[in-house]
């Protein structure tokens, strides 16, 4: 009898590596790509499809490879530490390259420009950045004036650029509010929570457009870069994708995409 359960032990043993190896060669044909599909028009739901520049862009890289791309829409902050532990391939969310994240993952080439911008109320008396600030005699920020307070993705670089000290072009951390998506922060300042929201561009323009009563200040907060994350282990993958993004960024395929969902002013 115990030599029948030690064989049934055995042979079961000898079967998992079989089906480890099924499931891997299956895997090795996916693309599991991370996004937060509430960053319009980098990505979205439109239905029940995925949309946007980083969505048909992460498209044309897996085709190149020869691989089937899925899509999972998580919370922003989660998509680093998703793709570090291997949960995804790569992740793409209007992602920018920072100091932060680079000890955690790596970034393919940019292909695309990211800026920051600043949306306010309509009937705000702001015109320019610096009125959310007191100044020195030489237009030096000084303090945060009183009450400001500034609504933002958590775990986007607006977040990181605003909570940051007054000396580094910051806010501070007591002037920050915290939300799990753009749209919440842009309806929090629809309602009064809070004075401004910090957010890309491209996607301002779109709350704006969606929300009556908003405008965007004049002149960038900041310009960052916007570049595909992949684990820091999988340095095959990174040349792969930056092999195939520059030959599409070369070709034109890039812009095209861009140019679709951001038509020239």
């Amino acid at each position: 009898m115990k030599k029948r359960i030690f064989a049934v032990l055995l042979a079961a043993l000898m079967v998992l590596p079989a089906l480890a190896m099924t499931s891997c060669g299956k895997d090795e044909n996916t693309l599991i790509m991370a996004t937060n599909a509430a960053f319009p028009p980098y990505e979205y739901k439109d239905g029940d499809n995925f949309a946007g520049i980083d969505v048909e862009i992460a498209g044309e890289i897996a085709k190149k490879l020869g691989k089937t791309l899925e899509i999972k829409d998580v919370e922003f902050g989660s998509i680093v530490g998703g793709v570090q532990t291997g949960k995804f391939d790569m992740g793409m969310a209007g992602m920018t390259v920072t100091e932060d994240r680079l000890e955690s993952v790596n970034f393919s080439t940019s292909y695309a420009t990211g800026i920051q911008v600043v949306i306010v109320k309509e009937d705000a008396a702001y015109t320019a950045i610096d009125d959310f600030f007191n100044l020195d005699d030489e237009g030096n920020w000084v303090s945060v004036k009183d009450g400001v307070k500034i609504g933002v993705q958590q775990d986007t670089t607006g977040d990181i650029y605003a909570s940051d000290t007054v000396e580094n072009w910051g806010f501070g951390e007591d002037n920050v509010i915290r939300y799990k998506t753009g749209a919440e922060a842009v309806m929090a300042l629809s309602t009064g929570k809070v004075t401004a929201v910090i957010i890309d561009n491209e996607p301002a323009k779109s709350f704006v457009a969606a929300n009556e009563g908003l405008r965007i200040l004049e002149g960038a907060y900041t310009e960052e870069q916007y570049a595909i994350c992949i684990a820091k282990e999988n340095t095959e993958l990174l040349d792969a994708i930056n092999k195939v993004l520059e030959e599409l960024i070369a070709d034109g395929t890039v812009q095209k995409i861009i140019d679709k969902y951001i038509p020239a002013e």
